[in-house]
């Protein structure tokens, strides 16, 4: 008989571990609350509009081919995707763009004809960037640092012996400012920690190894725009025979010490001790599923790590680290459609603050919203012609947010709304209002509400301090065997690419 296993939650942690696990040989049910897959990576449709509504930034596709070359299959049957000519357009107050070419040498020349930084500075810089991550990429992103035995690989050995280049006793901003000096070039590479919700004035400078997948080895784009990866993966699960349960809430993890276990625990004695690896641990035995209790031969996690102590499971306490360190910051997203066409905006556009230390003490110190944020419009559509009517864009504007501590965010939400709206005005000379034909919202209440991230905030926890990484949960516990745990809110952290590492980590541990 197959040994089964249960995922809790659709994002792209649990969808990817499933499909693992079903390769492995489990017969695997993923129970999903919400009617459809994907987590935080959705969709929305507004009239003729469709906005995908999480992450929309797609870089190291070979993780998601890679679930399909693992079962066999041609990823192109699935999933397409296209590299993108530039990752990026950045626009400043003043009236400088500039323009994120993929080729990086087309890049550093942009950035020398727009703010005179030498070419040869820029190219250092990401060659840099790509050194972080040959350093780190096996230790931190690709395998558990929770795991003693992993530090006798060779990997681990040459991090360590390279400790002085890791960067990891500055901080992104600090690093940024000696490398270039112009204040333009410096915001534009402090950017990067706001991709897992960090401050760039807190997080360590190794994080610039995010720069690297970006400009390095590049930014694609889906053919069919965001939610085609989930689509795309729920397919190769269901071809995989991996049970997909919706609208169905998980209430309880059950263990052999539960009073309704489905498998009684061994009595602790000498007798059983070799048997029972875990001195002082217990096993999982199921799950309760909108009140019905389902026996499991192991359970994989895709739940924020608080809301999974909170709720799911009772008796144990959350690790104190998961309350010391400082959140990761949230969104506040409008969905517009937008009746006319503005070439001089590309797929992803950056309108930069004025003030990017103000706006960060904002997020991570008041608490609130600076008057003046740096604006990010993503436009699908520039890519997916269908996602909008001809002559119609779908602008997705977010900003960062502090997490939800209790603000009053109808207040904050409408003061902002008008502060982006004439913001866009000012940088494009236009009335934006009266383009507007059709609208939704997502602030941390209802991002919270939706995808069950504690706060509404993105990442879990952030990055800022330099043992931020060492706090993130780990895949595994030894004291809870047989659960294990994916997701942007674990080890490695945030984002596709790391939530996809998450899974493959998780296969890792897991032998049948």
């Amino acid at each position: 008989m197959k040994q089964t296993c249960a995922v809790i939650g659709s994002g792209i942690g649990g969808i990817s571990s499933a499909i693992r696990l079903a390769k492995k040989g489990y017969e695997v049910t993923v129970f999903e609350q919400s009617p459809k897959a994907g987590g935080k990576i959705s969709e929305i449709r507004l009239d003729a509009f469709r906005f995908d509504t999480g992450p929309s930034l797609f870089t190291l596709p070979e993780l998601v081919d890679e679930l399909f070359v693992l079962c066999g299959k041609n990823p192109r049957d699935y999933f397409n995707y296209v590299p993108l000519e530039a990752s990026c357009k950045y626009f400043w107050p003043d009236g400088t763009h500039v323009t994120a070419w993929s080729d990086t040498h087309r890049f550093a020349n942009e950035l020398h004809e727009k703010t005179g930084v030498e070419s040869s500075t820029t190219l250092r810089f990401l060659d840099k960037c790509r050194t972080l991550y040959d350093l780190t990429a096996d230790v931190f992103m690709f395998n558990s640092f929770h795991r003693p035995a992993n530090f006798l690989k060779p990997a681990y050995r040459r991090s360590l012996v390279n400790l002085h280049k890791l960067d990891a006793f500055t901080t992104m901003h600090r690093r940024n400012k000696k490398w270039f000096r112009h204040p333009k070039i410096v915001q534009l590479f402090d950017r990067y920690a706001t991709y897992n919700g960090s401050s760039p004035y807190k997080t360590p400078a190794t994080l610039n190894v995010i720069a690297h997948l970006e400009h390095n080895l590049g930014a694609w784009f889906p053919a069919k725009g965001m939610y085609d990866i989930v689509a795309s993966l729920s397919k190769l699960a269901e071809e995989m025979k991996v049970e997909f349960r919706f609208n169905s809430k998980v209430e309880e993890i059950i263990f052999d010490d539960s009073p309704y276990t489905t498998s009684p625990r061994p009595s602790h004695n000498k007798r059983h001790k070799k048997w029972w690896p875990f001195d002082g641990g217990k096993k999982v035995t199921g799950l309760i599923v909108d009140g019905e209790i389902l026996p499991y031969d192991l359970v994989v996690s895709d739940v924020d790590v608080a809301k999974l102590y909170k709720h799911l499971l009772p008796g144990e306490t959350i690790p104190a680290r998961q309350l010391k360190q400082e959140r990761s910051s949230s969104a506040l997203i409008f969905y517009w459609g937008i009746h006319n066409h503005f070439d001089k905006l590309g797929l992803h556009n950056i309108l930069f603050a004025d003030d990017y230390k103000k706006e960060f003490d904002h997020l991570f110190d008041t608490k609130s919203i600076t008057p003046d944020p740096t604006i990010y419009i993503f436009i699908s559509s520039k890519a997916v012609t269908t996602d909008a009517p001809k002559g119609a864009e779908n602008w997705y504007v977010m900003i960062n947010v502090p997490e939800n501590t209790g603000q009053d965010w109808d207040a904050l939400v409408k003061e902002a709304r008008t502060n982006i709206i004439r913001k866009i005005n000012r940088m494009f000379e236009t009335d934006i209002e009266q383009h507007i034909v059709t609208e939704a919202m997502a602030d941390p209440r209802s991002i919270e509400k939706d995808t069950a991230s504690t706060n509404g905030s993105l990442y879990g926890l952030s990055s800022n301090g330099m043992f931020a990484a060492f706090n993130r949960h780990p895949n595994f516990k030894k004291k809870l065997k047989n659960l294990y745990f994916a997701g942007g809110s674990v080890h490695p952290g945030g984002g596709i690419p790391l939530c996809l590492a998450s899974a493959k980590i998780v296969d890792q541990e897991i032998t049948v």
